[in-house]
């Protein structure tokens, strides 16, 4: 499959091959915020969770120098083959988010992660749901990369994370604070529900995450420095 990113994600068409994420609308909300950021030569940036590589590809094209982590092997391929396309130098490494890059410290830390709430308590091991699926209060992944925060950012340093307003923006900003870091929404849109959240409608009013008939979506990217 090949999949246009969004406006702002700059990178172009991308290959994505099956069951690997393709550049959607928070692909192209975060890429705006990360142009707002201060990319440049001896920036150093890391993607958690890169799936087809859009974002890393994006910083790169900026000038910073990029490593990429997955999880899944086969977005590991297609952020290296997206790489190589773009003929863009990026360390694709496969992993548990920081797991991968023990003991390193960025400037910027990158993040589109799973943030659809589930029906199901457990996380999907394979398969496309790997990427949305994570767990009922769509918190897995995100409450994850809040902790690690803190470890994988250099002093100044700065998080930037998309995810949806359904698994709790200010959860995800007072986690942040918690840890020491000055939080922000740096961006936020919203769109009408994908075909993940439509099937799942039923489970999200149960789960008071959504009332009525609401059938819009709010991205927000949040932003938190290390001071």
């Amino acid at each position: 499959m090949i999949a246009d990113t969004t406006a702002g994600a700059a990178p172009g068409h991308l290959l994505t091959l099956p069951g690997v994420y393709a550049p959607q609308d928070d692909t192209g909300l975060l890429a705006r915020a990360l142009c707002r950021e201060d990319i440049g030569p001896g920036t150093d940036v890391l993607d958690l969770g890169t799936g087809s590589g859009a974002l890393a590809v994006h910083a790169a094209r900026l000038g910073a120098h990029v490593t990429a982590v997955d999880i899944a092997w086969r977005a590991v391929l297609t952020a290296r083959l997206n790489a190589l396309a773009a003929r863009q130098r990026i360390t694709v490494l496969r992993g548990d988010l920081t797991a991968a890059v023990p003991g390193r410290s960025y400037d910027v830390v990158t993040s589109n992660p799973p943030y659809v709430p589930s029906p199901s308590r457990h996380l999907p091991r394979r398969g496309p749901a790997r990427s949305w699926d994570a767990g009922q209060d769509g918190r897995a992944v995100v409450d994850r990369i809040c902790d690690a925060a803190p470890r994988a950012l250099r002093p100044g340093g700065v998080l930037l994370m998309v995810h949806s307003a359904l698994c709790g923006t200010d959860d995800t900003l007072r986690r942040l604070s918690k840890a020491g870091l000055e939080t922000s929404v740096a961006d936020r849109t919203v769109i009408p529900f994908g075909p993940v959240l439509r099937s799942r409608l039923a489970f999200l009013r149960r789960q008071g995450l959504i009332e009525g008939d609401k059938d819009m979506e709010e991205l927000v990217v949040i932003r938190a420095e290390r001071t």
